[in-house]
């Protein structure tokens, strides 16, 4: 919401990563110039590399400001727990509850 642009999440993303531009285009192998037009605006982000940014950078700055851009309330979205992520968590509960009964059994 701070942000006044696309190209303005963009750097947002990184420093929230902190990291620099030229630390980002090296990994994923990003054009400087085209790099620097998608943060001027002059040049529209496809989604791909727009994704593999925020995947590299590890949060999503870049997309919340086009929801919050197009009206969307950000405090009443949330993320989709992922297969992985649910068996994780199943994991780490089964996990906590082992401990409390063999805890409490030793105790």
């Amino acid at each position: 919401m701070r942000k006044h642009s696309l190209g303005a999440s963009i750097d947002l993303c990184l420093e929230l990563a902190g990291l620099e531009p030229k630390q980002v285009q090296s990994a994923l192998r990003l054009d400087k110039a085209q790099f620097s037009r998608w943060q001027s605006g002059q040049e529209g982000v496809n989604w791909p590399r727009l994704s593999a940014v925020m995947d590299h950078c590890g949060n999503d700055a870049p997309v919340l400001w086009m929801a919050h851009s197009r009206g969307y309330d950000l405090s009443a979205m949330r993320r989709v727990e992922t297969q992985l992520e649910r068996e994780n968590r199943q994991l780490r509960e089964q996990n906590d509850a082992l401990k409390t009964l063999l805890l409490g059994a030793t105790r």
